[in-house]
């Protein structure tokens, strides 16, 4: 029992260590808040684009949703990898795309953001597309017939709607986004599990990942327990009354 404490839940080397974690997880913390924000905005792009409507969009239609499929099937880790390992060689691209260094951060950053982005706006695609068909099509009706427009009526009454019915889909993706960030350790980055897999390696002790992962769970549980909020909040506003 004395081996596995001192190996895994040794606080004095935690403590010791707490300023390399934290540096470390306050990199996913950024890196997850800037991949969210990318992969809402592509997201929806995605999902407008997968709602155009006519014969002409048809083939806009079809890429769109083989675009989806295919980065929902393909592992993070690939995406990671091809964007970080070959994005800076792709001389026909600008050199502020190859080499992004925006804001102070290292392009292994900004190929992180690239790769959760690519593959989480596919998900968020997903999730906006559910919240858009739950909308009433009276209302869409209704809207069109005061006069509003077909992007009109998705801007002001769709897509409000849409957004608050999947708030909390959009909440447990974004937790799994967090965690994800972790695969971006491959390229380099001293986020919070690269961190503790070097003082693992370094002095045989396993307790800076335990602390990365204590961290996790401060972050992540709260917005679990958001998401129960939210889920409650929506039974109640939806439940029929007696």
């Amino acid at each position: 029992m004395d081996v596995v404490v001192k190996q895994y839940f040794d606080f004095p080397f935690m403590w010791e260590h707490s300023g390399v974690v934290l540096a470390g997880f306050w990199i996913t913390v950024q890196l997850s808040l800037w991949a969210g924000a990318f992969s809402l905005i592509w997201g929806l792009i995605l999902a407008l684009l997968r709602s155009l409507p006519g014969r002409w969009a048809k083939p806009v239609r079809a890429i769109t949703i083989a675009y989806i499929d295919v980065f929902r099937g393909i592992p993070l880790l690939i995406i990671i990898l091809l964007v970080g390992g070959s994005l800076a060689f792709i001389s026909v691209l600008p050199r502020w795309l190859r080499i992004p260094e925006f804001f102070g951060y290292p392009e292994v950053f900004w190929y992180g953001v690239m790769a959760i982005t690519i593959t989480y706006g596919a998900y968020f695609a997903e999730v906006y597309r559910a919240g858009i068909d739950a909308v009433p099509r009276g209302q869409i009706e209704a809207s069109r017939s005061l006069g509003m427009g077909r992007w009109a009526t998705m801007r002001f009454v769709t897509l409000p709607q849409a957004i608050r019915k999947v708030l909390p889909p959009f909440l447990n993706d974004y937790t799994a986004l967090m965690k994800d960030t972790s695969l971006v350790s491959v390229l380099g980055l001293p986020e919070a599990v690269r961190v503790g897999r070097e003082l693992q390696s370094e002095y045989f002790n396993a307790s800076g990942l335990i602390l990365g992962a204590l961290l996790f769970l401060l972050f992540t549980l709260p917005l679990a327990r958001l998401v129960d909020r939210q889920i409650k909040k929506q039974n109640i506003r939806f439940q029929r009354a007696p």
